[in-house]
């Protein structure tokens, strides 16, 4: 079998690198290619968990969906997960390398990590005929390329050609096109075959001489314009940016269940709130650090953090911890995921330091539980009923600390033969670690109904991803030149396959 491969390379992060590869691996599979998404180095809070456990970057988990495989941690070998301003857990095949300063990876630790990733492009390689590679943030960041694994790092030296992706709704594409192959080196930019337009709105034609402009500029032809694409909105986001511009405005206030999530500084799995977002009868509104949450929430949903004291910290800096504690005493709705679960306990414990300087500090205290940091992370795919309803669930554990207490006597589900979560006495007040837990129609529905009857519709969101996947590559299929873009991938030199 001869295996050949692609990269996408950006102008900068957030260019929608992971949504046109998400959208190109569909259009692969729908021409019968065994197509496989690869990502050589990722930094993201948000990650999904692979059968048997190991974590990737939550995008590599949506592109093997639409290539229609199973995830797996090659397609991720390299994950960050930022921790503080300072440092990242470093996940390396699925399982925790340690937690560096961003000085000690920069200067130490990312040189060592190429053979892990030529490793996992390897072993791509010999079970399937087209790898899509995505890069991240961008090659023109040229003050990092002596020490990249993430982009020319590993496009020069696996000899793999690049489609180079600029966002031209943020203004200035043709100088962020145009500026890469300025500052480029000329080895690594031969490696570049092709750029896209992304997030174009209007006319296409009407940037036609923008298109000649570049290609005259760098040499590199266009593959296509790409239009805005409302498909990609319905799909799990990887990037928090994303959360800036989230709004859910209601035509109908008074018929629709007001969700509002604050935004911790290291929030971690947002996608868990996705559908509650695709439901028509919720109004889901994510409430940005300085403002308060508003009191007539009918339930807040705290999401998962990639450092709970830290984010402990930072809730009670926005006030968000009297907000609150106050509407669960009126009795609204309270939901943790996670982090979220955690920090509604008494007290969260750190003995080790594993998220900082060991200390104890008290939680929101409004479950009575306490969690201990434990050096251990639990990353699972799992399955059971709600306790409540009898809904079937499924979903993952990615998580330290161990959560015990006299409210995980009223569990919020058995998983595996076993009970999980805590639900506190007057039952409005919720904890769990199940990451997914909203994405089970059954469960999600039922919960709705919970807080306010006939708030819950018919959706199934899963058939709502697999629609807006399908409409994605639709409108990929109409934009670009599949067939040429297709043709730039070359086959994996023979040393890397041996």
């Amino acid at each position: 079998m001869t295996t050949r491969a692609l990269m996408f390379q950006g102008t900068g992060s957030d260019v929608g690198k992971s949504t046109i590869v998400a959208g190109i691996c569909r259009l692969a599979r729908r021409r019968g290619i065994n197509v496989v998404p690869f990502k050589p180095q990722n930094m993201s809070n948000n990650a999904a968990v692979c059968p048997g456990g190991g974590e990737i970057g939550r995008a590599q988990a949506l592109q093997a969906r639409a290539a229609g495989v199973v995830p797996h941690v090659d397609m991720n070998p390299v994950l960050l997960k930022p921790q503080s301003d300072c440092t990242a857990q470093v996940v390396v095949h699925g399982k925790v390398l340690s937690t560096q300063s961003a000085r000690d990876y920069m200067n130490a630790t990312r040189n060592q990590l190429l053979d892990a990733v030529t490793d996992s492009f390897h072993n791509l390689a010999c079970r399937h005929e087209l790898i899509l590679v995505e890069g991240a943030g961008s090659p023109a960041e040229i003050n990092l390329r002596a020490r990249d694994i993430a982009n020319m790092g590993f496009a020069v030296p696996a000899e793999v050609p690049v489609c180079l992706i600029g966002d031209i709704d943020r203004g200035g594409v043709i100088a962020a096109i145009a500026g890469t192959r300025a500052v480029l080196e000329p080895a690594d930019a031969a490696m570049i075959k092709s750029f896209i337009i992304n997030r174009f709105r209007g006319d296409p034609s009407l940037f036609t001489d923008g298109v000649a402009a570049i290609e005259t500029f760098t040499g590199w032809p266009c593959r296509g314009v790409v239009p805005w694409l409302a498909s990609a909105l319905s799909l799990p986001q990887e990037d928090a940016v994303v959360l800036e511009h989230t709004s859910a405005a209601s035509a109908d206030r008074a018929k629709r269940l007001k969700i509002v999530v604050p935004m911790l500084s290291r929030i971690a799995n947002f996608d868990d709130m996705d559908p509650l977002g695709a439901e028509q009868n919720v109004e889901l509104t994510f409430i940005p650090p300085g403002s308060p949450i508003p009191l007539d929430a009918d339930a807040i949903v705290i999401p998962g953090t990639k450092s709970t004291l830290g984010d402990l910290d930072f809730l009670r800096a926005q006030g968000w911890d009297h907000d609150i504690i106050a509407l669960a005493r009126s009795g609204r709705r309270i939901f943790g995921v996670c982090g979220g679960y955690q920090l509604l306990g008494q007290s969260i414990a750190d003995p080790d330091a594993i998220e900082g300087p060991a200390r104890t500090e008290h939680g929101l205290a409004l479950l009575e539980v306490a969690t201990t940091m434990q050096p251990h992370k639990r990353t699972k795919v799992t399955s059971g009923v709600c306790t409540r309803s009898g809904a079937n669930l499924e979903g993952y554990e990615i998580h330290i600390g161990h959560t015990t207490g006299a409210d995980t006597d009223r569990p919020i589900a058995n998983l595996a033969g076993a009970p999980e979560g805590a639900r506190n006495a007057g039952g409005n007040v919720e904890g769990t670690y199940l990451h997914g837990i909203f994405a089970n129609d059954d469960y999600r529905s039922a919960w709705l109904e919970s807080i306010r009857t006939a708030s819950a519709s018919e959706l199934n969101y899963q058939a709502t991803v697999e629609t807006a996947l399908d409409a994605l590559a639709d409108q990929l299929e109409q934009s670009i030149d599949i067939d040429a873009l297709l043709n730039d991938a070359q086959p994996i030199s023979q040393h890397l396959r041996a």
